[in-house]
Order: C-alpha cells, then structure tokens, then sequence
C-alpha cells in the first residue's frame, strides 16, 4: 500500500524537456478505471505499458481521494519501470501530490492558467475538445502541450456526448502543430484505420485495452498498427 508520505516523497523528477520528448513520440494513450472489481491493477498497468501504451490515466470518478492517491501510486511506479508517462485526470492537488508527468483537463475543469498556478511549469498539460472550434482554442493556449479530440464515435464512456465523425479529424490535421490524440469509440481494426486516414497518428483508447483479454497483445496490436501509418504524421 502506498502511504500520504511515500507519495509525497516519491516525486518523479523527470523535467519539463523529458516529459515533453516522450510526449513528442507517444502514440497510445490508454484510459483506465482503478480496476476495483478486477482487482489487476499492477498487473493490468504492465501488461499495457509493455504491450506499447505510451501514456496510462487514471481516470476513476467514483474514487474518493485518498483511494485515487493509492492507485495512482501503483500507476506511478509502472511508469517508473517502463520509462513511460502517467497522467491525472481533474484534480491538481491529487496531481501535484503525486509528481503527475501529464495533467488532463476538461472543457469544464480548471483553465490552463490555474492548472500551472497548481503544478507549475514541468508537468504537460492536456485538455480534452469536443469540436474543430475548442481544439483550435487548446491549439492557441500557449500553456496547454497536447490536446484530444473526440469523441469521434459514440462510445459508452462518454454517454449523451454525441459523435464529432472523422471528418473534424481532418479539418484539424494540418493547422495543427502540437500533439493531437483522437478519441473515441476508437479500436483496432477499420475505425483506427478510418482515424488514421483522416489525419490521427496518437489515439486515446478505454474499453479496447481495457476490456481485452489480452491488455499487453490488444496495446501492441494498436501500437503497430499506428506505427505503421509512418513516422511522416508525427
């Protein structure tokens, strides 16, 4: 179990150069619950880290705080082992007193300018968009570093949200110059081949690693086959 004080000891101390150069060559971004029902979380985070994810969030709404703490100790420390990324979803001070790498917002969460008055200069910043409009304001926003968009298909983990399609992927695609994810109702197979045709080279996926009986072969299907629409889109 990971205690108050090895999570305010145990800060990760990569800075903002080397969050931001892993950040540059990410692809998959994985979504996870704490995996409470499973109870598989630090075996479920290595088996996606190893199979290619290049950034793991914890995003848990029905965690209380000192229960996301403890899981995103356990996310921490698979980060630590596989040189990767982990990101926080909503809470700056849960952020901040874990060492977060990357720190994810909402359209309705804390600005930019707050988040950076809560974690400071090194940790990256994403926000999520839900149309050509609010991806090109989160292109602009001089502190956000990446930004998602989405979803392109319905999906149940964003229930009532209704579907942008692959077309506003591609309007996006050449004005931007950040790190983009789509998001989505994305999986291997056509919809990531549709994703990819229409500009994505970096998605966030849940259920599709999430929910695989294999997490580690279901990430490095998806890893490959964004590896194989070439370097050229980075």
């Amino acid at each position: 179990m990971v205690t108050d004080w090895e999570v305010h000891t145990e800060v990760r101390d990569d800075g903002r150069a080397e969050r931001l150069a892993k950040l540059g060559t990410a692809r998959l971004y994985v979504c996870t619950d704490a995996r409470r029902k499973q109870g598989d979380l630090a075996e479920f985070l290595d088996a996606a880290y190893a199979g290619g994810a290049d950034i793991i969030q914890l995003r848990d709404k029905g965690l209380e705080a000192r229960a996301e703490i403890e899981a995103l100790g356990v996310l921490r420390e698979a980060a630590h082992r596989h040189g990767r990324l982990f990101s926080v979803n909503d809470r700056a001070d849960v952020a901040l007193l874990v060492g977060a790498d990357v720190f994810h917002v909402g359209q309705g969460d804390l600005s930019s300018a707050q988040a950076r008055a809560v974690l400071g200069p090194d940790v990256i910043l994403g926000r999520s968009t839900h149309s050509v409009e609010q991806a090109r304001a989160a292109e602009a926003d001089p502190e956000v570093d990446y930004w998602c968009l989405g979803p392109v298909w319905e999906t149940p983990t964003k229930p009532g949200r209704p579907a942008i399609g692959p077309g506003s992927l591609r309007e996006t695609r050449d004005t931007a110059s950040k790190p983009w994810f789509a998001i989505g109702g994305i999986d291997a197979g056509p919809r990531l081949a549709e994703a990819v045709e229409a500009g994505a080279s970096r998605v966030v996926v849940v259920r599709a690693v999430t929910e695989a009986e294999d997490p580690a072969a279901a990430a490095a299907r998806l890893k490959a086959e964004l590896e194989a629409a070439g370097e050229e889109a980075l």
